[in-house]
């Protein structure tokens, strides 16, 4: 199955010069952990998490509503494209200990997948049960300013 077939085509995303604050709010009014970060363009800049809107912005003592979400974000993204294929996207999930990836075609933001997408469709329950397992354990964990 294509990761198109899976992923609605209206991604929520900010761009890197909006506010911390904004950020802070749409990830609370949607309910959701993380946001794809583009440029004026549409092009992938980087994603934020609610984590890093803690540790990065709250923290540091920096003021969320005078700091742009580029300051903060995590840019080096992992993505995949809509053609791919959702195995693919659910093996590279597991390796990378990613719940959810951008989808891009020719660099700009077409959508997000989610674990959890992957999960409700039919075929792929075990890949997203390997994949959850793998990013849910501990072992060689990483962390840092570079990932999601």
């Amino acid at each position: 199955m294509k990761i198109s077939e899976l992923i609605s085509t209206s991604p929520v995303s900010v761009q890197t010069d909006d506010s911390v604050s904004s950020a802070a709010r749409l990830l609370s009014r949607r309910n959701i952990g993380v946001l794809p970060v583009t440029d004026a363009d549409g092009m992938l800049s980087g994603m934020v998490t609610d984590r890093d809107i803690v540790l990065r912005c709250i923290a540091a003592g920096k003021d969320p509503e005078s700091t742009c979400v580029g300051e903060i974000m995590s840019d080096r993204v992992i993505s995949v494209s809509p053609d791919d294929e959702a195995s693919k996207a659910a093996e590279l999930m597991s390796r990378e200990k990613i719940r959810r990836l951008p989808v891009v075609r020719d660099g700009r933001l077409c959508g997000v997948l989610s674990l959890s997408d992957i999960a409700r469709s039919r075929g792929f329950y075990m890949e997203a049960a390997r994949a959850f397992a793998e990013i849910s354990s501990n072992v060689s964990r990483r962390s840092g300013r570079d990932r999601t």
